[in-house]
């Protein structure tokens, strides 16, 4: 049985979220454990598009996480929870409800995961400036940095050019003094 048959049967065919019935798809809980049935959500087109982006949030759609917050699937479980964390710096209700919701350890845990990598993707990669920056980019060193583990230090105003950008944004890599480093994007200059 395939995970959309799966979700199909576990949610009623409604969105487990707010339980419409129309334009029905599988949510992957991201920073999931694994990629089974049990980390995934039955969502509409309309709890998506709010989950997968930020400035289009409804919260007055949410107010079904009353609801949904309870259910017995932890994957609906974590995504109120990040939904509810989400809106709480706006709504008072949506705080309560976070307040009032009860999880084990290691749901809270993969629950904040998925939080702190909504977080770190919201994060540009900046130089000191606050110019974004694009691999790509060539930037100059704005003062001495010691490279960790040699006694090497890239001097100020040292070019490093066609810069990578890294997982973590504070971060870029490139080529200085003959070296590929990882370099803080906030000691950077864009050229």
């Amino acid at each position: 049985m395939t995970i959309e048959n799966i979700l199909k049967q576990r949610s009623e065919s409604k969105c487990e979220l707010c339980s419409s019935d129309s334009n029905l798809s599988v949510y992957e809980v991201p920073a999931s454990p694994d990629q089974t049935a049990g980390c995934c959500v039955m969502v509409c087109d309309t709890c998506r598009g709010q989950i997968e982006d930020a400035d289009t949030v409804e919260a007055n759609h949410w107010r079904c996480l009353n609801d949904s917050m309870w259910s017995q699937t932890p994957a609906v479980q974590i995504v109120s929870y990040r939904m509810l964390n989400r809106l709480a710096t706006s709504e008072s209700w949506a705080q309560d409800l976070k307040d009032m919701m009860y999880m084990e350890e290691d749901m809270v845990e993969w629950a904040e995961k998925g939080i702190a990598l909504e977080e770190l993707e919201s994060i540009q990669t900046v130089d000191v400036n606050g110019t974004p920056l694009q691999a790509g980019d060539n930037v100059t060193v704005i003062k001495d940095l010691p490279v960790k583990g040699s006694s090497l230090v890239v001097k100020q105003g040292t070019a490093v050019r066609g810069i990578r950008l890294n997982d973590n944004p504070l971060h870029i890599s490139g080529k200085a003094a003959g070296t590929t480093m990882v370099l803080i994007a906030a000691y950077c200059k864009k050229m």
